[in-house]
């Protein structure tokens, strides 16, 4: 087939209808949920669609009629971004088994394809290419707090698509490419499961109404013996300044040192973070409230935020990461949410109360380096399967984009 036949089409006119998502009531004691709604959390950007955890509300039964998502419908995410971050994810709706319905939130647009015209997974495609580009940044709107996206601008966009049946062979190809990523992301559920179960394993004494054998249970502070606030000046993207680590750098335990802000005015040199010192994010919303790890030298030098604590150990009787390990711990967490003060939109840890707390331990380091590095080998195994699952998808974005672009056609590969 030559690109002859590819022919340029306005995204809108690919489209049967675009319609607004709802949000609807919650459920009372007196009214059952009667839709299942799909939020942001909902959707990934490599165009799928979690279905594990939609949010249950009450909604007239025309609005739902109206709304309603079928197999084949485009989730298109419109607003809700934040800065530097943005809006335009589109997920793929299969279906999907149960008694309720499905609509999307307030926040998205459903996008009903004409099936004469384009294939929806090979429409999908294109739309999570478009987002991957540099061209997405067209669209958006900044208003107070959120990120919007410019639909009418969105949906004027050109495409260059080939016939119907020659998308349908390119998503038949992409196929292959998304099983493989599930095998791996399987995979790296998979592990994740064996690390806690070897963190609640190896760590049971944080359970038990006595310490377990060799181990102690003593307050945070005895061996804590104190915990300093990061700078409070105001950060700039300029990179001439200090680097300094916010709490979106903590990340699964460990540092991220990337999407970083900085101080322009001279930091005091105690506040620059040492090989050892663990950090706690102190101020969040619930669910992050409590995220520690160790600094590792990933940066030549670096400071902390205020919203961040640094607490510094005495390493005779505790090792950093172990401590990074028991802060993480589910029950820790639990424990850290119980003495939390909530204010406006977030939620308040403080850091004498913190160290009221008791921690459990073995008294034997060596030990406490065993558990530690069980859990890295752990880590480590998840980091691999990580590369790979990156490896891969930038191998399907370059297919993609070749299958997209025309540059490869889909009747010359196996299927």
């Amino acid at each position: 087939m030559s690109n002859s036949e590819w022919k340029t089409v306005r995204l809108e006119d690919l489209l049967d209808s675009v319609f607004a998502g709802a949000w609807g009531e919650s459920p009372t004691d007196f009214r059952k949920p009667n839709v299942r709604i799909l939020r942001a959390t909902n959707i990934d950007s490599e165009g799928r669609v979690d279905y594990s955890r939609p949010a249950l509300r009450v909604l007239e039964a025309r609005e739902i009629s109206r709304k309603r998502l079928y197999p084949g419908d485009l989730l298109l995410e419109a607003s809700g971004g934040g800065p530097g971050t943005p809006v335009g994810r589109v997920a793929l709706h299969k279906g999907h088994s149960g008694e309720l319905g499905y609509i999307c939130s307030n926040f998205f647009r459903a996008l009903r394809p004409k099936a004469d015209l384009v294939h929806p997974e090979y429409l999908t495609h294109l739309l999570v290419a478009a987002y991957h580009s540099p061209r997405i940044w067209r669209y958006q709107q900044q208003t107070t707090g959120l990120v919007n996206l410019k639909l009418g601008d969105y949906l004027n966009q050109l495409l260059w698509i080939p016939p119907v049946r020659e998308q349908a062979r390119s998503v038949r190809i992409l196929a292959g490419f998304e099983q493989a990523e599930q095998g791996i992301e399987a995979s790296i559920s998979k592990l994740r499961n064996v690390r806690h179960g070897a963190l609640l394993a190896s760590m049971a004494s944080v359970d038990s109404a006595k310490p377990t054998a060799g181990w102690v249970r003593m307050p945070l502070k005895d061996i804590v013996p104190s915990a300093e606030y990061g700078v409070s000046e105001a950060l700039d993207r300029d990179t001439r300044g200090v680097p300094v680590l916010r709490m979106n750098n903590i990340q699964n335990g460990r540092i991220n040192a990337e999407d970083l802000r900085y101080c322009l005015v001279p930091v005091p040199a105690k506040l620059f973070l040492r090989r050892g010192d663990v950090l706690f994010n102190r101020t969040n919303s619930m669910e992050h409230i409590g995220k520690a790890a160790m600094w590792r030298d990933e940066l030549p030098s670096a400071t902390f935020a205020s919203y961040l604590v640094r607490l510094l150990p005495d390493l005779q009787r505790v090792t950093p990461e172990y401590l990074v390990e028991w802060l993480m711990h589910p029950q820790v967490r639990q424990r850290v949410r119980s003495i939390s003060t909530v204010a406006v939109q977030q939620v308040n840890v403080n850091p004498t109360r913190l160290r009221e707390l008791e921690i459990d331990l073995p008294v034997d380091l060596a030990e406490q380096r065993r558990i530690v590095a069980t859990l890295e080998a752990c880590d480590e195994q998840i980091e691999r399967e990580k590369e790979e699952l990156k490896k891969l998808r930038e191998l399907k974005r370059g297919l993609v984009d070749d299958l997209l672009s025309g540059r490869v056609k889909a009747s010359g590969l196996s299927a």
